[in-house]
């Protein structure tokens, strides 16, 4: 039964024809086209949906199409008129839009606050915006536009003088797609003829399988098309990031191995598929034993998960140099400690979303991904095709944080639409997104750090245990790159550090900003705190006294330039000082309030591990007078889109406005590897420094003109000036070349590094970024919760290509370090959903001072190095420290909930 229903959307009457049990969510974007208002978990738990309704703010995703007759409803598309609201611009200038998922969310509760109060405190910001989930920004900048503070802002691009790019804050070059709702997400774009696809999944954390008759099942629901299972994949049914440890297959094989991995597709009708039961579905379970932690696993009576293997350990990665137990030994004070660490799901606001098409004999993907090229030559192993018959077409990705490194529905849709020849479309639920998908990696660590009596440290041992889950995704990598950066930027001589990935029944575990250095940071960060406690030393000089310079040598013994580690524990002195004087006061007065002051900082090498890393940039200009860039640097809310642009165009010596993208499509774009590892800003903008730069040189060697001279675009025309002598080239009268482009250029950029010995000797990494942050908060001891008021953050990044986009992926990392540190822990089977799952709201973020240091590195462009990364790493070790500056406590299990802290509290008060 259908109910026919009037009502008006931003103004305009329509009228439709809907189902009782349809969402008002469903309704805008199914029937009306107006995609939008996102959806982000269909429960009312993250606020993307947000709309007006006669005047109220709702998730639309809360709101049956029965109570629409005679509504008014308003969503982002109705917050233009033709041109951008005083709002939407405020958040353009602000940079208060990163990947643009919940931003329609923000923008449409906001639009609603500022009718009723046009000049709101902060306080009211966040509580009238705190129904929406944000996991990039970090809030600070949002509540900045809707402020509209007096703080540094976007210009826009054409204002941008040429050469001057660089430096500038230009707004982000896909920035009004973002404020508008027409960024086009995973599930905002639908074949009309495509199949839906539903996924059946395991229970069970391991248990073998048999599927029953999927004829009679097809036949018994009708607009069930059909069924596939693993044998119905053609080519290669293994998948992994890293070839090596390729072990995933993209449809079990008569056996699962983790709660959630996907056994079988049904592909049918959008509607046969909704209404679906899968319980109906005829598999057969039959549960295996399971670890799910690392020491369960490696029993001696537990099972390999992997054939072929003598045991659970997938790797382990290792660097040594001189004797660090004879150090320690020698040591005039020494601190150990062990930790463990949780799992931390993404949490990006879109769930995993896209659809396939078969296009002649090309199978072309359109789906949410950080990986385009990896996605493709994934795909085609599985399903037996050449690389060059398979096309990924990236769409915007709401939030990746890594997790989306890893294909999740590429290979399935895929297999549907070659097996039906119609096309595919599948939107993970909330659910399937938080079972099937990757998580920061649990860890359980031990270490010990030695110092000698003028708090020089002596030596430093460590060893993790890396729970990787069922499958090998990222774990290599996070076993390789944390003994690398376990001894944080600070001279070690003496050192030894072990990092193992170990495989469970668990989810699987993969990349999530930092690759494991997050975790192991906690560990050394907090052990300095002990160290200078024992030392009777000031707890940010002993940071300073041992933090790299110029021409120190690393624990990999690689010679380091361009060092901004001192420089950023420097800038946080004087914030230092007054921090610990107003603490001291403030705890002098007694009562359950006490106040602490933490510190803590990061390096992180920017790209792959001691492997090669290349990025290729194509950059050409058109008969029409238009540079074209070939962008394929994903950009999943960081900016690259802005930043690589900037970087090309100073190179270039052309004004940013002259500049046309083409961004991440594999039949247009060259491969410029995956945005992970905090490379993009770094390899990416290399490649592209180089393509302008070579693009340049063919232009002036055509004008058989100097260095000195310059170039420009007019009216169809290239004008070369040198001096008082002006050439004008019309480009409509050159011949174009393959690429239809009169002049262009194409270059590589592979950052130089070597392989590491058997003790973890090598150059693993071109460029490291530097950073530290001070916290101030305040415990309560009677409740054991923590408030947070205030971070300031120092960050060497080289040189800010965008200050603004710098800002705002600081303070969006430190959003996530907030959560690292005091409130997520993925519960598996538990906390599958943003209302159990829970991370920091805009409420939860504290203002946050940026100090922006630069200290340009040889290799980088323009002397830029990465940062997205870097800035999540130092927060919660910070947090942790000023927790125990402030209590005495010491978290042995991280994240640092009230029930942990007040426990450790009460511990600590009965020993006492």
């Amino acid at each position: 039964m259908k109910l026919s229903l009037s009502f008006a959307v931003n103004g305009a009457l329509v009228e439709a024809e809907v189902s009782p049990l349809q969402r008002l969510s469903s309704v805008l974007r199914d029937e009306l086209g107006l995609t939008g208002t996102k959806v982000g978990c269909d429960a009312g738990d993250c606020g993307a949906c947000s709309v007006v309704v006669d005047g109220k703010v709702v998730c639309a995703c809360l709101v049956p199409a029965a109570n629409l007759e005679g509504a008014q409803v308003r969503t982002v598309e109705g917050l233009s008129n033709g041109a951008l609201s005083a709002l939407q611009e405020s958040f353009l200038r602000h940079g208060a839009a990163q990947c643009g998922i919940c931003t329609p969310g923000i923008l449409v509760s906001a639009a609603a606050l500022l009718e009723q109060n046009a000049s709101p405190t902060e306080d009211e910001v966040k509580d009238a915006l705190g129904g929406v989930l944000c996991r990039c920004t970090g809030y600070r900048k949002i509540i900045d536009a809707v402020m509209d503070a007096n703080r540094r802002a976007g210009v826009e691009p054409g204002l941008v003088k040429r050469g001057e790019a660089v430096g500038a804050s230009p707004i982000r070059l896909d920035g009004a797609r973002k404020v508008t709702g027409a960024e086009v997400f995973g599930a905002d774009e639908r074949p009309a003829d495509a199949l839906s696809v539903a996924v059946v999944r395991s229970p069970h954390w391991h248990a073998e399988f048999e599927i029953g008759d999927v004829d009679a099942f097809v036949a018994a629901h009708p607009g069930v098309v059909a069924v596939f299972t693993a044998a119905d994949i053609p080519g290669e049914n293994r998948f992994g990031v890293i070839p090596p440890f390729a072990d995933q297959p993209a449809l079990a094989e008569g056996r699962a191995r983790f709660r959630g991995e996907a056994v079988a597709l049904i592909a049918g009708e959008r509607a046969a598929i909704d209404l679906l039961d899968l319980g109906d579905f005829p598999v057969s379970w039959h549960p295996l034993p399971h670890a799910l932690s690392p020491s369960e696993a490696k029993r001696e009576d537990f099972a390999p998960l992997h054939e072929g293997r003598a045991g659970n350990l997938l790797t382990k990665g290792f660097v040594e140099c001189g004797d660090p137990e004879a150090a320690l030994a020698a040591s005039h004070v020494t601190a150990s400690a062990s930790i463990e660490t949780s799992y931390v799901e993404h949490a990006y606001i879109e769930p995993e979303a896209g659809y396939a098409v078969m296009e002649g004999d090309t199978l072309v993907i359109k789906a949410c991904t950080q990986a385009p090229y990896m996605d493709r030559d994934d795909t085609a192993r599985i399903l037996g095709l050449p690389p060059e018959k398979v096309r990924i077409v990236p769409l915007a990705t709401g939030g990746g944080f890594g997790s989306k490194l890893d294909i999740s529905l590429q290979p399935l849709v895929g297999l549907v639409a070659m097996r039906t020849g119609r096309p595919a479309a599948l939107v993970y639920s909330r659910g399937d997104s938080m079972r099937s998908t990757t998580k920061r990696h649990p860890a359980s660590m031990r270490a010990t750090i030695g110092a000698d009596e003028n708090g020089h440290i002596t030596g430093m041992v460590f060893e993790g245990d890396f729970n990787t889950g069922a499958y090998a995704s990222w774990g290599p990598t996070v076993a390789n790159r944390v003994p690398v950066h376990a001894s944080g930027p600070y001279r070690t001589p003496h050192y030894r550090a072990e990092g193992r990935a170990i495989h469970t029944n668990g989810p699987i575990s993969g990349a999530f900003r930092g690759f494991g250095v997050p975790q192991a940071t906690i560990m050394q960060e907090t052990l300095y705190d002990r160290l200078a406690e024992k030392l009777g030393r000031d707890r940010l000089q002993l940071r300073i006294d041992n933090a790299y310079v110029d021409g120190d040598r690393t624990t990999c013994g690689q010679r380091l330039a361009g060092v901004g580690i001192k420089q950023c524990l420097e800038a946080l002195q004087p914030g230092w000082e007054r921090a610990l004087l107003e603490a001291q006061a403030a705890n002098a007065a007694g009562g359950k309030i006490r106040r602490g002051v933490g510190v803590a900082s990061c390096w992180y090498g920017c790209g792959n591990t001691a492997l090669p890393n290349p990025s290729t940039i194509r950059v050409g200009i058109s008969p029409a007078g238009r540079v074209v860039l070939h962008q394929g640097a994903v950009d999943i809310g960081q900016g690259s889109n802005t930043v690589v642009t900037q970087i090309c165009a100073d190179a270039l010596g052309l004004p940013l406005s002259a500049f046309e993208l083409l961004c991440g499509d594999t039949s247009i774009t060259p491969d410029a590897g995956k945005t992970s590892a905090s490379r993009q800003t770094f390899i990416s903008g290399k490649a592209a420094q180089k393509a302008g730069q070579a693009l340049r040189e063919k232009i002036l060697r055509f004008a058989n003109v100097s260095e000195a001279a310059e170039i420009g675009l007019e009216d169809g025309f290239l004008t070369v000036r040198e001096g008082e002598a002006l050439r004008r080239i019309a480009l409509n009268d050159m011949k174009p070349d393959a690429l239809g482009y009169v002049f262009s250029a194409q270059e590589t950029y592979d950052p130089p590094t070597t392989a590491l010995d058997e003790k973890g000797q090598g150059v693993p990494y071109a460029v490291y970024g530097y950073g530290a942050q001070l916290v101030e908060l305040e415990v309560d001891i009677t409740l054991g919760t923590v408030k947070l008021l205030r971070i300031v953050a120092a960050h060497d990044i080289g040189r800010a290509i965008n200050p603004l986009l710098v800002e705002g992926q600081i303070e969006g990392g430190i959003a996530q370090g907030i959560g690292l540190a005091l409130m997520e822990e993925y519960v598996p089977g538990r906390t599958e959903n943003l209302h159990d799952y829970l991370i920091p709201t805009i409420g939860d973020v504290p203002p946050i001072e940026t100090i922006l240091v630069e200290v340009p590195d040889p290799e980088g462009p323009f002397g830029a190095k990465g940062l997205g990364e870097h800035v999540l790493i130092p927060t919660a070790p910070a947090i942790l420290n000023a927790i125990r500056h402030a209590t005495g406590i010491a978290i042995g299990k991280v994240p640092a909930t009230p029930s942990r802290v007040l426990a450790a509290i009460r511990e600590r008060e009965g020993e006492a």
